[in-house]
């Protein structure tokens, strides 16, 4: 093992290596078993004599830290324990800003569950695998990979043009592929985009009830965040506050009430963006499955004023690992998008990158979203036939025609109660989510959220019976 000692001292070097290695070793760095390097080793690296590393070894042996063994050499001793509360340093004076007080890490998956109705998860069982695989080995290859040099922080120019051809058949939206930069997700393109447009202080409004992620984000940033309340149209246009400078929706299917934004209500939403010189970020997360009805126009695509950023991902349609995803942003935000993506992390991997344009390109992504399209659409029907049938007296589903999951309110239940139906279902192996976790500013709405990208087909019926005993049981 290489193990780095100082001796800048150059005062009883066999008593600082000893006392260097003991404290690898007491507080973790050194684990039980771990292999110290050969004396001669050290003693060349160090510039000292073998003697004194000897003489620290010794020094470590005899207190029973390590254990020599002739013709293999010296190892930390398995009887070595760390003691608790041990740290390599003092807590320490820095801080780090309030806000992150306020910010929990994400534990939506921590914990497993037999029938599994969280949102956010696509089939990871039916990712064609094998043909990634292929893809990814030959952007790994050294023909693959040229000279090795950094790429463009705004993407892949393949990747680009790529995603620019198929948003264009898919949702009708006709960009340049300069306008397309390439992200590690939807929630990265929602990063640059407020810091290429907005200020410490600037307002911002989101759906509500909506997506966290987001909401966190804008705080994280100094922003303010309000909620605005969404009814059967999507976003309420009247309920923006008049100094908010960006708004955040998901206007093709609502996070998470699954309601489509109207057309009346669209086009409000883009006056009313215009009348403000407010930019309108459209997150079309899972447009992709649509399972009845006339498909519904991207707001981009009525955008006559250069309001509009589009932001996309792979998540759904692929695998959320992948971390995969675009923003659209019009002509004048283009080139500080671009500098914005390289100081924050430069740019995606360069070979996955490429592996997702041929997927693209060669009509792969195409061919598995319709494969996608027809499995999710049979659990959706499955859950919505469930829910207005046996699960009538508790919940009203709300009508929804797209994407991966399903909202259902209960009218005669509080969000407390419905909390506890969650809790019960949970510890019966059912994850579900309530839908009072996603409210912003407005009061929690008492109801379910059941997403079915992460179940199999044959075992929705099983976890439904489940979650009705949870239901039975208040």
């Amino acid at each position: 093992m290489d193990f780095h000692v100082s001796l800048v001292n150059g005062k009883d070097l066999a008593g600082e290596i000893y006392r260097q290695l003991r404290g690898a070793i007491v507080d973790g760095r050194l684990r039980p078993g771990d292999p110290l390097p050969p004396t001669r080793e050290l003693a060349r690296r160090l510039s000292v004599s073998r003697t004194t590393v000897i003489v620290a070894y010794d020094r470590l042996n005899g207190e029973g830290f390590v254990l020599s063994r002739v013709g293999a050499g010296t190892f930390v001793s398995q009887d070595v324990l760390r003691p608790e509360g041990s740290q390599r340093r003092s807590d320490g004076a820095l801080r780090p800003r309030p806000v992150w007080d306020s910010i929990p890490l994400a534990t939506a998956f921590d914990a497993p569950a037999d029938f599994d109705f969280r949102t956010g998860i696509s089939d990871s069982a039916l990712f064609p695998y094998e043909t990634w695989r292929r893809l990814m080995g030959h952007q790994l290859r050294a023909s693959a990979v040229g000279r090795g040099h950094y790429g463009d922080a705004a993407g892949l120019p393949a990747l680009r043009a790529a995603i620019a051809r198929h948003i264009g058949t898919a949702r009708g939206i006709t960009v340049a592929d300069d306008d397309v930069t390439v992200t590690n997700g939807s929630q990265q393109a929602l990063d640059l985009v407020a810091r290429v447009l907005l200020s410490p202080g600037d307002r911002v409004a989101v759906e509500d009830p909506g997506y966290a992620p987001p909401c966190l984000l804008f705080k994280s940033l100094g922003l303010k965040v309000n909620g605005v309340p969404v009814d059967d149209q999507g976003l309420i246009v009247e309920a923006l506050p008049p100094q908010a400078r960006l708004v955040y929706v998901t206007p093709s299917h609502q996070y998470p009430l699954g309601v489509s934004m109207s057309l009346p209500r669209r086009l409000a939403l883009l006056a009313w963006a215009q009348r403000h010189n407010a930019a309108i970020i459209e997150d079309d997360y899972d447009s992709e499955f649509r399972f009845g009805g006339r498909p519904i126009e991207p707001l981009q695509t009525l955008d006559t004023s250069g309001q509009v950023i589009y932001v996309g991902s792979f998540s759904k349609t692929m695998l959320p690992t992948l971390r995969l995803g675009f923003v659209v942003t019009p002509a004048p935000l283009r080139r500080a998008t671009h500098s914005a993506r390289y100081v924050t992390d430069w740019h995606t991997a360069l070979p996955t990158q490429a592996a997702l344009a041929r997927f693209i390109d060669e009509g792969l992504l195409a061919r598995h979203i319709r494969k996608m399209r027809a499995v999710y659409q049979v659990r959706h029907e499955r859950i919505v036939n469930a829910l207005t049938g046996q699960f009538a007296p508790y919940l009203k589903v709300i009508p929804s025609a797209a994407g991966l999951h399903v909202s259902a309110a209960a009218p005669l239940a509080s969000p407390a109660e419905i909390a506890s139906v969650v809790q019960r279902a949970l510890a019966d192996g059912v994850a579900v989510q309530a839908l009072s976790t996603f409210r912003v500013d407005q009061p929690a709405r008492a109801g379910l959220v059941l997403g079915y990208g992460g179940i199999d087909t044959a075992h929705i019926d099983e976890g439904l019976r489940r979650l009705r005993r949870a239901f039975d049981d208040t």
